[in-house]
């Protein structure tokens, strides 16, 4: 169930950053203009790379946020503690700094307005970017397939995207329910971690016709692919992204 990425000979490119938004205390959205960018799939992610004055480089690889409309590109950062790049991206970069990446990489975890059947969205943390993404591309190519996402976060100034995940959720077709794990605002009884009784009662069902997307750290992706599988959903159809020092993108 673990995305196979499916590369290309990739060119490093420079873009200029022409916005950037905090999402979170430790978080920060990255707004890219990127000239000769080819377009994305919602899912994928690019590599970002750093050169330091003694020329010592450092890359990494982060989702990407946004549907490919045609102009810029979006990339959701979360700091990561005695990271080499994430601090930079994060606390440093400012709008018309430069910035080098390449991509897009990817072809297993991506979500295509043509597929068939409903989406199944669960994220943990910061792996929520790229269901983002699949979301956004949802809302531009007006689909109508019916969506829904767990979103598990410690907190609720854990909530990367707070607004426009709740508009978003204001569509006939998506559905959205928040998963705090440490501490629920007021009114919200439920504390505590995706379980099967959660998926049950929140989770398209396995005889639906749905394909399911899960991101997040290495173990809350292989807890919750358990779960489905153990529920009775089709391996095939549960497709994976991990982040993390044994995970993929950031």
């Amino acid at each position: 169930m673990e995305r196979t990425a499916v590369r290309r000979r990739l060119t490093w490119q420079v873009g200029t950053v022409t916005e950037v938004r905090e999402e979170t205390a430790t978080a920060r959205t990255i707004v890219l203009d990127l000239p000769d960018w080819p377009g994305h799939l919602a899912g994928q992610h690019l590599d970002v790379r750093l050169t330091a004055p003694d020329g010592y480089r450092a890359s990494r690889s982060y989702s990407i946020a946004s549907a490919w409309t045609g102009s810029t590109v979006e990339l959701t950062v979360e700091q990561v503690p005695d990271g080499e790049v994430s601090p930079y991206l994060v606390e440093v970069l400012e709008v018309g700094d430069p910035l080098e990446v390449r991509g897009p990489v990817g072809g297993w975890f991506v979500w295509r307005p043509e597929t068939a059947g409903s989406i199944q969205l669960i994220g943990g943390g910061s792996g929520v970017v790229p269901l983002m993404a699949m979301l956004r591309e949802h809302a531009h190519a007006s689909s109508t397939a019916p969506a829904r996402l767990l979103y598990s976060v410690r907190r609720p100034t854990s909530v990367i995207y707070p607004a426009d995940l709740k508009k978003l959720a204001m569509s006939d077709d998506v559905d959205l329910t928040f998963v705090y794990t440490r501490e629920a605002p007021p009114g919200e009884p439920r504390v505590g971690r995706i379980d099967a009784e959660l998926l049950a009662a929140k989770a398209f069902a396995p005889a639906d016709d749905l394909t399911t997307y899960v991101c997040g750290p290495t173990p809350f992706v292989e807890t919750v692919a358990d779960l489905l599988v153990a529920a009775g959903h089709d391996p095939a159809r549960v497709r994976t992204e991990r982040f993390g020092p044994t995970g993929g993108p950031q």
